[in-house]
């Protein structure tokens, strides 16, 4: 299993993070998208149909979807704090699976069960 700090170095590889303050939409459920987010500092609230139903904090990736296949985005993420996120487009995304090949796992397991916690959000 990935821990959070490994994540975050993972991510702190990558150029350009990005900087968010509280209540910036990062994405929009609906929206198309190239890339997934790793949380470096700070937190981010996930919604569907206007309703929290996660938050995510340091050490946390969202919005893989897009790199698996998915067109467009499930949810809508927005900065709960003050964020600093690193991205990862489809060909950092591979490099980084070369680099920590339980990575890969990892956020597919992230996925997983964040896809679970999505539809029974949905059920409910």
């Amino acid at each position: 299993m990935l821990e959070p700090v490994q994540t975050i170095t993972i991510f702190q590889k990558q150029p350009g993070p990005v900087i968010f303050s509280p209540g910036q939409v990062i994405f929009q459920e609906g929206q198309t998208g190239d890339c997934m987010y790793g949380v470096v500092e700070g937190e981010v609230d996930l919604l569907v149909n206007g309703r929290v139903v996660e938050t995510i904090e340091a050490g946390n990736v969202f919005g893989t979807g897009v790199l698996i296949g998915i067109k467009n985005r499930t949810y809508t993420a927005i900065a709960k704090t003050d964020c600093k996120l690193a991205f990862l487009d489809q060909a950092r995304f591979l490099f980084a699976v070369q680099e920590t090949p339980v990575f890969a796992i990892e956020v597919i397991r992230n996925y997983s069960e964040r896809l679970n916690r999505l539809r029974q959000q949905e059920i409910q």
